[in-house]
């Protein structure tokens, strides 16, 4: 059965870019006639905060968007929630672990503390990781961990290459070994967030991804991971993103372009809707109108393919100044 996702990081309050996304999603499986779940990935604990969560729960309803399953409504694939799920992820490492793709790292790197989050690209990370521990002695190994707790790398082989295609992007394939090994436990125990993505979407059974255009280049790790536990790949889209007029990622050092800051200002969410609409081609001006009456033109125009700039006079039409 078709099943596609949103799945929003509460680690802070849902913006325009974020609401563009989960309404793209949401039109996506519902012009498919799939289920649509909802699913808190706050997998790195110290970032996230469960009025975020609610928050965004609330956000999306006020926007018109429902779902199937998710944290407030259940469901028989939950739980919903990536903190409830971590029996699940011990349970992946394990398996890949027995197949020997698993090696501690010993290595103290300033972006490993970002791994568990959601990145924006691979390039958030820093440069490939050159495999230093990879081919540590066991005396080597035990020596160093008398000194540091270690994290655990997914080893990618370095003549392999990762094809896929995007339904945005188009055929997609990697450089052999491409993004080099890379964590799937963080030194402090939390688990990464391309390994808690991967069996996440794998156990409930996600069929349709569809995201914003910074994971592209983080998908040939998760469709590595799906590979080696046995599970078959989600079909992918990643949409162009949202962007301030500074030219970069819409974002909350953008201002007022949180959801709550625009209902608190009396915005009606069919205006936020049609804007978002605009912006992603499924009507020629921005005018009033709810998800529901955008399903037939999700049918028949394509996916965005390139990222629109946010203009100060439309988020001041928007506001009726």
């Amino acid at each position: 059965m078709t099943a596609g996702r949103f799945a929003p990081t509460p680690s802070g309050l849902m913006h325009l870019g974020n609401a563009r996304t989960a309404l793209l999603a949401w039109l996506q499986i519902r012009r498919l006639g799939g289920s649509f779940l909802l699913r808190m990935e706050d997998i790195d604990g110290p970032r996230s905060r469960p009025d975020y969560a609610e928050a965004a729960l609330r956000d999306l309803r006020w926007l018109g968007l429902d779902w199937d399953e998710g944290p407030d409504s259940g469901g028989p694939r939950g739980p919903y929630t990536q903190s409830e799920r971590l029996p699940l992820y011990e349970e992946a490492l394990e398996r890949l672990r027995a197949q020997g793709l698993l090696y501690p790292c010993y290595c103290s790197r300033a972006e490993l503390a970002a791994v568990a989050s959601a990145p924006h690209g691979l390039a958030s990370e820093g440069p490939a990781y050159p495999g230093t521990c990879r081919c540590l002695s066991e005396e080597e190994r035990q020596e160093r961990a008398r000194r540091k707790q270690p994290s655990l790398r997914f080893a990618v082989p370095p003549e392999r290459i990762v094809r896929f295609d995007d339904e945005v992007a188009g055929p997609q394939e990697t450089a052999p070994g491409a993004g080099g090994d890379f964590v799937v436990r963080r030194a402090d125990g939390i688990f990464s967030y391309q390994l808690a993505v991967a069996v996440d979407d794998a156990a409930m059974g996600v069929t349709h991804v569809l995201r914003g255009s910074d994971l592209l280049d983080s998908t040939p790790r998760q469709l590595l991971l799906l590979e080696a536990l046995g599970h078959a790949a989600p079909r992918y889209a990643h949409v162009p993103l949202l962007m301030g007029p500074d030219g970069k990622r819409l974002a909350k050092r953008h201002g007022g372009i949180s959801l709550q800051a625009l209902r608190e200002a009396g915005v009606r969410p069919e205006r936020v809707v049609g804007l978002l609409a605009r912006w992603s081609g499924l009507l020629e001006r921005a005018e009033p109108v709810m998800p529901s009456e955008l399903i037939e033109a999700a049918r028949e125009r394509p996916l965005p393919l390139e990222p629109v700039v946010v203009r100060e006079e439309e988020l001041r039409g928007m506001l009726g100044e």
